[in-house]
């Protein structure tokens, strides 16, 4: 049985989780497995990255007279570690140097940090590792919520015409764009008409497409499996880039004998399933000449989607569904702005007198 993209994805993920656990005191090896059956290992690999930061801290701050190695690290040593330490740790994640190289870490990144820490911390607590769970009593950053930036529908259409065309490309970017072109729009269009995540349209296989219907399987953040449909127009862009890969196949072009994964829907210009790095330059490349001050990502894309459909639904509901989002609050706070508007317009439907 050939392997999918999202199981590749989580054995390397594994791999890194361990990689890094090597580095780290035994009890954090105890906590991945202590979690392993009720988180994926993306979110394991991110655990454990972001305690290995808080080590790295402690080592050159709270324990720098004792000379310790990550390593070194005891349970005992959790033991001393109080909730100042903790917003002392928050507070050098605000600018920190790790091996000569510069970091520095928003709300938004801190927040993420101080969950990982209160998973480790609630786990020991509960296995009675520790005697206090200090993380609890540490407050939670204040994350400042950025307005929704997307494209409105000129820009969407100004967006598939250029990758249709190539016609405000570099000489060089018209070369490649040649052989993408097909590609790159079914990529934008699928982004647009379905409001996909980036992973999950890298992951998608032609198997996943069902053109009779309109509809692609998409894997889901955790492994759930979804259905999603969408219009004539993408399903034409989905048809003309496979048909386009097929007559590349039969003509034995220089691109088809690069070809080397006959599964994956979206293909790179070496012949494997493109990769999410290569996406985001796709959507970079086109967005930031029809756009260029909005910064579009593909996430921006879905947000765009989203935008949309609950412009046009006004259904809050339908839109977390088809965004896969488990908890309906995410949705409302993405689109609360919007939600705004739309009330101010309700507000004008009611008349009370009649105009005289």
């Amino acid at each position: 049985m050939n392997e999918s993209y999202f199981d590749k994805r989580d054995e390397k993920n594994i791999e890194k989780v361990r990689e890094i656990c090597s580095t780290l005191p035994d009890f954090v090896t105890e906590f991945v497995v202590g979690i392993q059956m009720r988180t994926t290992p993306l979110t394991r690999l991110g655990y454990v990255g972001d305690i290995k930061i808080f080590f790295e801290y402690l080592v050159k701050n709270k324990f720098s007279n004792s000379k310790k190695s990550i390593k070194d690290i005891t349970m005992s040593d959790i033991e001393l570690i109080k909730s100042y330490d903790i917003e002392l740790f928050l507070e050098y994640l605000s600018s920190y140097y790790v091996d000569g190289k510069h970091f520095k870490c928003g709300d938004a990144s801190k927040e993420r940090k101080l969950s990982s820490l209160r998973a480790f911390f609630k786990y020991l607590y509960r296995r009675d590792k520790i005697s206090s769970n200090v993380t609890a009593k540490v407050d939670t950053p204040k994350v400042h919520e950025k307005p929704i930036r997307y494209l409105e529908i000129n820009e969407i259409a100004q967006l598939l015409d250029l990758a249709d065309s190539g016609s405000a490309l570099t000489k060089r970017q018209q070369q490649f764009q040649k052989i993408t072109r097909k590609r790159d729009v079914a990529i934008l269009s699928v982004f647009l008409g379905t409001g996909i995540r980036i992973s999950e349209c890298v992951g998608l296989n032609k198997k996943d497409v069902d053109l009779s219907l309109n509809a692609i399987n998409v894997t889901r953040k955790g492994g759930a499996k979804s259905v999603l449909y969408f219009s004539d127009e993408v399903a034409k862009a989905i048809n003309e880039y496979l048909e386009w890969l097929e007559e590349q196949k039969k003509s034995e072009t220089p691109f088809s004998k690069k070809i080397k994964d006959n599964e994956a829907l979206f293909l790179s210009l070496q012949g494997g399933r493109i990769t999410v790095r290569a996406v985001q330059m796709l959507v970079e490349k086109y967005s930031s000449i029809v756009s260029p001050l909005k910064k579009i990502t593909p996430h921006k894309l879905r947000s765009t989607f989203g935008t949309t459909l609950y412009r046009e639904t006004q259904d809050i509901y339908m839109v977390a569904d088809i965004l896969g989002h488990k908890d309906i609050n995410t949705t409302k706070k993405h689109y609360a702005a919007i939600s705004d508007e739309i009330r101010r317009k309700a507000a004008n439907v009611i008349k009370l007198r009649d105009d005289e």
